[in-house]
């Protein structure tokens, strides 16, 4: 299955940090985000990305010009660092279509740019390139295909630190509950489309506006309901909370590191 990343966006609500680096770029540890998700999408097999670049399109193109491999494992170096031996499992290889889709388009327009890249694939998977979970991705393909709609996206609950309210009409306050008490579901960035989304596109179109509005009137969008983790990084507070998890070692977004842990 092929992966569609969306990273071309300007990332401002993040902008004292993505001035420099686009957002995708933006790091989580020592890799950028973008490494993480396409990471968390390898782990189970899908290795087969299509980037759709705009935004400081150079910078994912030298990243992966000068990817080494040596960055993220242990090993030896012999020869005056003229030999290196890589310890450990083999990092899979990846195949990545580096798209530049144009500095100001939205998303369903980076989608419908890339679409002859996508030709013959039965489904694909889409993704805002900015956000992590730990759901099962076997699990959610195997609901949508039993489904046998066009579209799917991933729910998940918000994790705003707000406190939602309920109260009546005279204001008297009946409860306080936090956005994971409540029932409130928003769209998490996890998308898993048959070619036939195409065919609910138009040119210029946000992706999750005018086509996911026909969709719904077609009864062709589902959503998978996930209650586990999720994060997006969107603004600095959000990074940063990501970084804490990475440094005491809680990457639920990894799975085969949290079961590599000692137990």
């Amino acid at each position: 299955m092929k992966v569609v990343l969306f990273c071309g966006g300007l990332g401002t609500r993040i902008r004292d940090y993505s001035e420099n680096v686009p957002k995708p770029m933006i790091p989580v540890g020592q890799q950028p985000i973008l490494w993480h998700v396409m990471q968390y999408y390898a782990h189970y097999g899908h290795r087969d990305f299509v980037l759709c670049l705009g935004y400081k399109a150079n910078v994912i193109k030298e990243f992966f010009l000068n990817y080494r491999p040596t960055a993220t494992r242990d090993f030896i170096v012999s020869n005056h660092g003229q030999s290196v031996e890589l310890l450990g499992e083999p990092e899979p290889d990846w195949r990545v279509a580096l798209i530049d889709t144009g500095m100001w388009r939205n998303v369903g327009s980076r989608l419908w740019a890339v679409r002859k890249h996508l030709q013959n694939e039965p489904m694909f998977s889409a993704n805002y390139s900015d956000g992590l979970t730990d759901v099962n991705l076997p699990e959610m393909v195997e609901f949508f295909e039993a489904s046998g709609k066009v579209a799917c996206f991933l729910a998940v609950q918000p994790n705003f630190s707000y406190h939602l309210v309920d109260f009546d009409q005279k204001g008297h306050v009946e409860a306080l509950r936090t956005s994971s008490q409540s029932e409130i579901w928003i769209n998490g960035g996890f998308f898993l489309f048959r070619p036939e989304i195409f065919d609910y596109m138009r040119p210029g179109e946000e992706l999750v506006v005018e086509p996911f509005r026909r969709l719904i009137e077609a009864d062709e969008l589902v959503a998978y309901r996930h209650r586990g983790f999720w994060a997006s990084m969107d603004t600095l507070k959000d990074k940063q909370m990501l970084e804490d998890l990475f440094e005491r070692g809680e990457t639920p977004w990894l799975p085969w590191l949290q079961q590599a842990k000692p137990a």
